[in-house]
């Protein structure tokens, strides 16, 4: 799903009438594509009926070539109409065996109608709405939200494009909104509708086509994407039948300190949850006794500690993994103290090949020699949590690093690699995270409500999901497990960072609905959950 500004979406639906497609066909194919998901939705249902707010715009004429359509089909539908004439598409409305809700008592008439009927569609204000709303606007939609409130039997309620009173640019939205279940856009997603509070009223959201032709430049440029269920299903590897755990890769996962002896378990186990063959975890030697009864399946190097923290010479240690690992996670659980930065600063700048033997034999010597070279080589790179705390403390530590690694900061971390405030981070999430991606050469996963991730090729994909069950320790290091399992079975930087964003959000989701509050979801239950939306998946 591509993700627009008001001001894009005009601009590529005036190139589609200029080339052909007339708003009126856009206008119609909308409507259908709205009538379509409704008739799926209720297929068994016995005598549906639908109400319809047609408010005076594009989005309006929307509404009533659904109307039209379902009246058709054997519904009862019935319009209100909100500041419009009766136009072609209203009388198209009424010969289709619609009900128009007019006359002095026509009010009296909605709310009878909103009773009764399955679905309420909100067609009253379009995209292009400005806030504060006109008084008279604005008694409606808190009317009509007063009924709502007062009845026994809620019908759904379907945003037709956008919800009423949302600002699809800013993301404000006026009090008289009326929350929508389901929100059906046209075309692409409207940035206002994943910021707060917005995203509030927005329900789940289906975009709709239009017909939009394929060779488009204005939609085909767009650099800004959604992640969906569809996209992200086509992302994960397939699994064939004579697999072995070596088709599914080694992920390696350098973490854990005496201080935060859980984060790197999480990793691992979320590692595996999202189908890597092996894990093989690398924490100080302290932590073996406590985290390897918790987790049997996988393996363990112990690497050289001071006082429960990974020492500076613990590089040299896991250097001699890199030729099996797929791809390496580095920071959950780290530490911030020097002689942690000191091991991964030896990691990025080659520091850590093992000491030469003399060899009597040439050719010997030379083997060695090869050997160690092969072992200098980083895998592919996942850096989260203290990791990247203290790569900012490292010069140029973005060009040590061989692109694209994946760093998965939250706004905290973002601004100790930046400089930045959190405050200016998160006035322009999108911007942020592209910009730094760009100058870094990295792919970045800006955490947080609508986690963004960024290409340093100028791709961005926002997450979109806003919750507080991922608001609790642990649960980013499960996401960056997620990510660097998905490297390690052969996606690349930016996929293996979208589809583990996503599963990630999904799951703290699914364990919200299972807990039935989001108050109570731990990290462990967000990693619970990764199986039941990989399910969902496939």
């Amino acid at each position: 799903m591509k993700l627009v500004t008001v001001s894009q979406m005009q601009a590529i639906e005036k190139e589609a009438d200029a080339g052909g497609l007339t708003f009126e066909q856009m206008m119609e194919n909308a409507g259908r594509g709205l009538a379509d998901v409704i008739l799926d939705l209720y297929a068994d249902e016995v005598e549906p009926e639908v109400v319809g707010l047609v408010g005076s715009g594009n989005n309006g004429g929307d509404t009533l070539v659904a109307l039209s359509a379902l009246a058709a089909a054997g519904w009862k539908a019935r319009a209100y109409l909100v500041k419009r004439k009766k136009d072609d598409l209203v009388k198209r409305f009424t010969d289709s065996g619609g009900e128009l809700l007019s006359g002095e008592s026509a009010f009296e008439k909605l709310a009878e109608a909103l009773r009764t009927t399955d679905v309420l569609l909100d067609g009253v204000l379009g995209t292009g709405i400005k806030l504060p709303l006109k008084k008279d606007v604005a008694e409606l939609l808190s009317e009509v939200n007063d009924i709502l409130d007062g009845l026994a039997d809620f019908p759904l309620v379907i945003a037709v494009d956008c919800p009423s009173g949302v600002d699809c640019d800013s993301g404000e939205a006026a009090d008289e909104t009326i929350p929508a279940d389901l929100t059906i856009t046209m075309a692409a997603v409207k940035q206002g509708m994943l910021r707060l509070p917005a995203f509030e009223y927005v329900g789940d959201l289906e975009v709709v086509d239009i017909g939009l032709p394929d060779d488009l430049d204005s939609f085909r440029d767009l650099q800004t994407e959604v992640a969906d269920e569809d996209t992200v299903s086509m992302l994960l590897p397939e699994r064939p039948l004579d697999s072995h755990k070596g088709t599914f890769g080694t992920a390696l996962i350098a973490g854990g300190s005496i201080n935060y002896t859980g984060a790197a378990l999480l990793a691992g186990e979320a590692a595996y949850r999202v189908g890597v063959g092996l894990v093989t975890m690398a924490v100080p030697a302290p932590l073996h006794g406590t985290l390897a009864g918790r987790f049997p399946e996988a393996t363990w190097v112990l690497l050289p500690h001071e006082m429960g923290v990974i020492s500076s010479n613990g590089a040299e240690v896991l250097a001699k993994n890199f030729e099996r690992a797929s791809a390496l996670l580095i920071g959950p659980g780290f530490g911030t103290e020097n002689s942690t930065k000191e091991f991964l600063e030896n990691l990025l700048d080659g520091k850590y090949s093992a000491k030469k033997t003399s060899q009597r034999i040439g050719f010997v010597r030379q083997e060695a020699e090869k050997s160690e070279e092969n072992q200098s080589k980083l895998p592919p790179l996942v850096l989260d949590a203290d990791g990247l705390k203290l790569l900012a403390k490292i010069s140029d530590w973005s060009k040590k690093i061989s692109p694209p690694a994946v760093l998965t900061p939250h706004p905290g971390e973002m601004s100790v690699l930046t400089g930045l405030s959190k405050e200016e981070i998160q006035e322009d999430r999108q911007e942020i995270a592209s910009r730094y991606a760009k100058e870094w050469g990295h792919v970045v996963v800006l955490k947080g409500a609508f986690t963004v991730i960024a290409s340093p090729e100028g791709r961005i994909t926002v997450i979109p999901v806003a919750s507080p069950a991922l608001a609790r320790a642990g649960t980013g290091d499960v996401l960056a497990g997620l990510i660097v399992g998905l490297r390690a079975q052969g996606l690349e930087a930016f996929e293996a960072a979208v589809a583990g964003a996503w599963i990630h959000a999904q799951a703290g989701l699914y364990a919200a609905d299972d807990l039935g509050t989001s108050a109570s979801v731990l990290a462990g239950d967000v990693l619970d959950s990764v199986s039941d939306v990989i399910s969902d998946l496939e």
